[in-house]
């Protein structure tokens, strides 16, 4: 701002109530700005915070607009005037700054995301990086659109309560399940749990639409599965890493209960899965499907069976829901049906479990 006449300008514009007449001033001192940024100093850029704040205060719309779009991608854009924008309840407004400004802190988005419209946590949803506490808030507020963008958003970080939001949610939305499945940074135990509750409800619109073919539709509907699993399997390193400790272990007669609770309080899905398969003499892929789903009886069947205590149980009831947290009803319920659950009763079923997996192999 180096003219008295733009400066005399500047005072007459904030002191104008004319829209017309502000929006004109705010043009040119835009322009101004934008033809020396990256030049100015902290001071000069405050000076300018100082100038748009107050005459972008009761103007209209469409200038608002005009404004947010030129300023969104400038690095130095004045910090107060960015966020003013961000939190205008119009999203053509609020859009662009919350898409591409770098000048938002993580806080101000968590701020916004928790706070506004769907139509802004979607702008929030396509920015070029995300940080996992973002994407909670997101996961959290967000409708299906808002989840399919945040999910699809290759710059996107997830916690892991996130990650399981994710998946519970995908549940009955192809859209958002396919862009889940997409991503290569899913930890493998919310991969299965996603697939596992897909392929449930696939099968049962394909069956409905189709059931005298019930059959012939379940059966494809597995071997789709089974081949994914075995993928998901096949290239995950974590898995190979686990399958030769464990099984190691196991070799030299090392592999006990207190082991398996070790792996189950520690969260280690692959070490827990494959130590409980070694221990039940199942196939892998039974465990972790077992795992990944979110009802007890199956895993109560495989603990009572191998004679395991309440306490490594309990454990196991809890790695499988790692996405939330157990309430004390459910810890309850689940100790109720292993007590009553008889030894013999779960070898029997144990050993249906051995020749059905079996015969889905012939």
């Amino acid at each position: 701002m180096h003219s008295a006449s733009l400066i005399d300008e500047l005072e007459d514009a904030i002191a104008d109530k004319r829209l017309g007449r502000r929006a004109e001033i705010l043009r040119r001192v835009t322009d101004l700005f934008i033809s020396g940024s990256g030049g100015f100093s902290e001071d000069q850029i405050d000076l300018f915070d100082e100038v748009m704040s107050k005459l972008l205060q009761h103007i209209e719309l469409s200038a608002r607009v005009v404004f947010s779009v030129r300023l969104a991608s400038h690095a130095d854009a004045p910090q107060n005037v960015i966020q003013l924008l961000a939190f205008d309840d119009a999203i053509s407004v609020a859009g662009p700054v919350l898409t591409q400004s770098d000048r938002l802190s993580e806080e101000l988005l968590i701020q916004n995301a928790s706070t506004k419209s769907q139509n802004h946590l979607l702008a929030i949803s396509k920015r070029r990086h995300l940080s996992d506490r973002i994407t909670d808030v997101l996961i959290d507020r967000g409708d299906r659109h808002v989840l399919a963008s945040t999910a699809g958003n290759a710059g996107s970080t997830f916690s892991s309560r996130g990650y399981g939001r994710l998946v519970d949610k995908a549940h009955r939305d192809i859209q958002l399940a396919s862009c889940i499945w997409a991503r290569s940074d899913v930890p493998r135990q919310d991969l299965m749990r996603l697939f596992s509750q897909a392929t449930e409800d696939v099968r049962a619109r394909l069956e409905v639409a189709r059931p005298q073919e019930a059959k012939s539709i379940r059966n494809a509907v597995a071997a789709a599965g089974e081949t994914i699993q075995e993928a998901a399997r096949q290239h995950s390193s974590d898995h190979r890493h686990a399958w030769i400790e464990v099984s190691g272990l196991h070799a030299k007669g090392e592999l006990d209960q207190g082991r398996l609770k070790a792996f189950a309080e520690a969260l280690d899905f692959d070490r827990t899965a494959v130590a409980l398969s070694l221990m039940c003499n199942l196939p892998v892929r039974v465990i972790e499907r077992s795992l990944a789903q979110q009802r007890f009886e199956q895993m109560l069947v495989f603990a009572k069976s191998i004679e395991l205590d309440w306490d490594t149980t309990k454990a196991l009831l809890v790695l499988q829901s790692a996405t939330h947290s157990l309430d004390n009803a459910e810890l309850e319920q689940g100790f109720a049906s292993f007590k009553r659950l008889q030894v013999r009763t779960a070898i029997v079923a144990l050993q249906f479990y051995r020749l059905r997996e079996q015969a889905s192999t012939r």
